[in-house]
């Protein structure tokens, strides 16, 4: 990882995190009518997830993309005080931003457009992956609009589960100071 990345991942500003209008990520009312296949975990589950806070960000060297992880209240009460497992009604959601360099800094990256929104759902009535109690989405940006990823969550499951000892989450929650 260059340097350039290191110091984008480490200055990153929430405010404005999703100033660029994409109407399905910031109203609630129009988040799209999707479901996974198999699973059926829908973009809905999610509703308001853009009130979420902060846990993480991630660049993704193999896809070139910046990632931001956000948990609501259940996981990210876990999350903060280190908890072993995220309790029931957990939800940590992902969204992958492919980046540019900024105009005003052409030495930096920022985030420029939304290339999915995964989400995983702590849920152990629902989901027992060889015991991770975890329901996982991913949703991908297309020019119109999202579609379910038509690949299932095997994949996602398959790569989880090399993270089992940390309650199937790759994200730690990062200090702010």
């Amino acid at each position: 990882m260059n340097t350039v990345t290191k110091v984008l991942l480490s200055t990153v500003l929430v405010s404005g995190l999703f100033a660029q209008s994409d109407v399905y990520l910031t109203n609630n009312a129009k988040l799209p009518e999707l479901q996974m296949p198999k699973n059926k975990l829908s973009f809905k589950e999610i509703a308001g997830y853009q009130n979420y806070k902060l846990v993480a960000t991630h660049f993704r060297t193999d896809k070139n993309e910046i990632r931001y992880i956000l948990a609501n209240p259940v996981a990210y009460n876990a999350l903060t005080h280190h908890a072993k497992t995220i309790p029931d009604g957990g939800k940590v959601v992902k969204i992958g931003w492919s980046v540019k360099k900024m105009p005003t800094w052409p030495g930096a990256l920022e985030a420029d457009k939304i290339q999915r929104v995964e989400y995983m759902v702590k849920d152990s009535k629902r989901f027992n992956h060889h015991g991770d109690h975890w329901g996982y989405a991913r949703f991908v940006k297309t020019k119109n609009g999202y579609k379910a990823w038509t690949k299932g969550t095997q994949s996602c499951i398959a790569c989880h589960a090399s993270v089992k000892n940390d309650d199937y989450l790759f994200t730690q929650f990062q200090k702010r100071f």
